[in-house]
């Protein structure tokens, strides 16, 4: 009982109410949400709950961000609030907004679950924001585990479709696959430090076999779910199969989760030995991610193949920081690189959401032939994302690459930074073959345009636009809150 009303006294101190108050508030969300369900009358009143919900916990968020001192290690040193992670869920929040926005409409025969369906989108930032703030193994794991198993139930939610209910099967064994991994780790750790805290773990050190085999696999299932080389390979059947909306959030949101718990928590643990073979795997990742994708006539995966290649880009970070990079310049770069891609990827999968909608051929690259004389403005929007995505000067994707190449370079890695060069300029290749089929190629002869307009998507479009611009031209509103 001492230990209950110590847990209890902990959570309602005033710095851990400013820190956990965005989860309470998606909490109470997800409980009004059920309750629109149950009473008829309040049922019209679903989509505004939603949204609520999400800007009501934005606001919460914001308050730890622009507070006078941030609360910092919370719950008895399991939970860290402070500006980075802040920052981190306010694009939690964005991302999963923008997602369900696409997602509006988007449905057929799974209308009657549409509750069901705004529930698990609620429960998965939930899960991001005590990943990336976890100081402590098993919050992590907890966390993880609240993210993934909305997802699993997201990827089969299209129940009428073979390849949903594929995809939320195979996200489920092989996400299970890592979880045991990570908890093994844990397990290890727990052995060797008698701790599940990081912050016992780093001063313990990892000395011992026991140690390393710990992190070890804790890294590995934290890759696992970042898809770096070699557990990336179920990311192109599940990113297709899954619906496009649930695609946007898996590829962005889960992604920013991990690589924000590893790069805030975990990347300090990792002996300086490991930089080489990190790097080996963010080089290969980013070789089968990018020439995976040249191969692809199904945009849908491509683009999946293109996150691959991105979260290798991404793990750069990590082996600079471990060389000798500056750690708040290694956390502000992987931050930066992360909330460009959230509007960039979120959009480029919106729009093929929205093209969906009038058949799900329109995901093939023959079938986006022509679009510009149809659809000129789906057209832009999705030209100006794969050139973000491709790292086109004045666009977010430019600028996140630079940051994270230049922590390399100051490092001292300049030769593996050059290679990672080079291969983002081999993802121009398969990113201007879509341009080409759009503004250059004629329409397949008796194809009709697609002509599916939705008001959330185009709004979702509007943001994610003005997000991939702001980032690149306008990189101080981002940055400024972390004092660069």
């Amino acid at each position: 009982m001492s230990d209950l009303k110590t847990l209890f006294d902990s959570i309602f101190t005033a710095s851990a109410s400013l820190a956990t108050a965005p989860i309470l508030a998606l909490g109470v969300g997800l409980l009004l949400l059920l309750l629109c369900d149950i009473v008829t009358p309040l049922r019209p009143a679903r989509g505004l709950a939603f949204v609520g919900t999400l800007v009501v916990a934005a606001i919460l968020q914001a308050r730890v961000l622009f507070a006078n001192s941030a609360p910092g290690l919370v719950l008895d040193g399991t939970f860290l609030a402070d500006p980075t992670t802040a920052l981190f869920g306010l694009s939690f929040l964005v991302g999963s907004l923008l997602a369900w926005l696409y997602a509006s409409g988007y449905y057929d025969e799974e209308r009657v679950l549409a509750t069901e369906h705004d529930v698990l989108f609620l429960a998965a930032p939930a899960g991001m924001i005590l990943m990336v703030g976890a100081a402590d193994l098993l919050v992590f794991f907890v966390g993880l585990e609240l993210l993934s198993l909305p997802l699993y139930a997201l990827a089969a939610f299209r129940r009428s479709r073979a390849d949903s209910v594929e995809a939320g099967l195979k996200y489920f064994l092989l996400g299970a696959f890592s979880s045991a991994m990570f908890l093994f780790g844990s397990a290890l750790l727990y052995t060797a430090a008698g701790s599940l805290s990081l912050s016992a773990i780093a001063e313990h050190g990892l000395a011992s076999r026991t140690a390393l085999a710990g992190i070890a696999l804790v890294t590995s299932g934290v890759f696992f779910k970042a898809s770096i080389f070699p557990f990336h390979m179920w990311v192109p059947d599940v990113y297709q199969g899954s619906p496009t909306p649930v695609t946007a959030l898996m590829a962005t949101g889960t992604k920013a989760a991990i690589f924000g718990f590893l790069v805030v928590q975990l990347m300090p643990l990792l002996p300086p030995s490991a930089a080489p073979m990190i790097a080996v795997l963010a080089i290969v990742t980013m070789f089968l991610g990018n020439f995976g994708a040249l191969v692809q006539s199904n945009v849908k995966r491509m683009l999946a193949y293109s996150g691959v290649a991105h979260a290798g880009t991404l793990l750069l970070v990590v082996p600079g920081f471990l060389a000798g990079a500056d750690p708040a310049a290694a956390s502000r770069a992987a931050l930066f690189y992360l909330v460009a891609y959230l509007f960039t990827g979120t959009g480029a999968f919106g729009l093929l959401a929205l093209l969906e909608a009038d058949g799900e051929r329109f995901t093939s690259l023959d079938s986006l032939k022509g679009l510009a004389k149809r659809r000129p403005a789906i057209a832009a929007a999705m030209t100006l994302f794969l050139l973000s995505l491709g790292g086109i000067p004045a666009t977010g994707g430019f600028l996140g690459k630079w940051f994270v190449f230049s922590v390399l370079v100051e490092a001292g890695w300049t030769g593996t930074a050059i290679l990672g060069v080079l291969f983002s300029v081999v993802a121009l290749g398969y990113y201007l073959r879509v341009i080409v089929a759009m503004y250059m190629e004629e329409a397949l002869e008796g194809e009709a345009a697609p002509t599916t307009n939705r008001t959330g998507a185009t709004a979702a479009t509007a943001v994610c636009v003005v997000g991939v611009l702001a980032t690149g031209l306008l990189p101080a509103l981002l940055l400024g809150p972390l004092g660069s």
